[in-house]
């Protein structure tokens, strides 16, 4: 039962780290006529990171099971692949090692074979649908997937709509990842450093099959994005 647990956690938590980093792509929509947003943010220069350093705050919790942690990691991207550092952590062995710790692994192990990016915000993908302007102002649109697949959102985006921007993007997974996991949530958010879009905040929950709902939370502050200066990232121990 605890193993059917780490796999579910695993699963959802992983899944989401791999969307943090979809991007779109320049590509004509199957609609001739698509919404002025969505050409906009189609259009839009999406180039990939090829380095990047960065502080991570990771949490997660069980309520059911009373489980919870924390950890602080420095994560760094480059040429030669993905690494990572813990400096600080605290809380529930069974979360810092089966979900932050295997997590990261699996993100290493993504780096080191090249993995595509599946999860693209295309045509290819998705189906759009302009649902105009949400009540903080940005322009909401639906997302549809065209498959089935645990990379994809049925959801929404939201863009800002003076140029298309990609600032917020939620919804369920598209296919469960697991027996498990069911319902499994993805929240995550977005900003642009050194031209670059990256996620800042990337919040997941399902209900865990007789272990009830559970969560993860990541906050990424970057200290350098493409080799330039763009924070200086403080350890979240530090304010404990």
């Amino acid at each position: 039962m605890v193993r059917g647990l780490s796999r579910s956690l695993l699963a959802f938590s992983f899944v989401a780290l791999l969307l943090a980093h979809a991007h779109a792509a320049k590509r004509a929509t199957d609609d001739p006529s698509p919404a002025p947003v969505l050409q906009r943010f189609l259009a839009l220069d999406d180039p990939s990171p090829t380095q990047c350093r960065a502080l991570r705050h990771l949490e997660a919790r069980n309520d059911k099971f009373d489980m919870r942690a924390w950890m602080d990691v420095w994560t760094e991207i480059d040429a030669s692949g993905f690494r990572y550092r813990i400096v600080a952590e605290e809380g529930s062995d069974y979360i810092r090692s089966h979900v932050f710790r295997e997590t990261l692994e699996a993100e290493r192990k993504m780096w080191a074979t090249n993995a595509p990016n599946k999860a693209s915000l295309t045509p290819a993908n998705y189906i759009f649908e302009d649902r105009g302007a949400w009540a903080d102002g940005l322009s909401r649109l639906l997302v549809k997937p065209r498959r089935k697949d645990i990379l994809l959102i049925d959801g929404a985006i939201f863009l800002r709509p003076d140029d298309g921007e990609l600032l917020r993007m939620e919804g369920e997974l598209a296919k469960q990842p697991s027996f498990w996991a069911r319902h499994v949530r993805i929240v995550r958010q977005f900003q642009r450093f050194a031209g670059i879009r990256m996620p800042i905040v990337l919040d997941a929950s399902a209900n865990i099959l007789l272990f009830g709902q559970s969560s993860y939370h990541a906050v990424y502050e970057y200290e350098t994005v493409n080799s330039a200066r763009v924070g200086t990232p403080q350890l979240r121990a530090a304010s404990r």
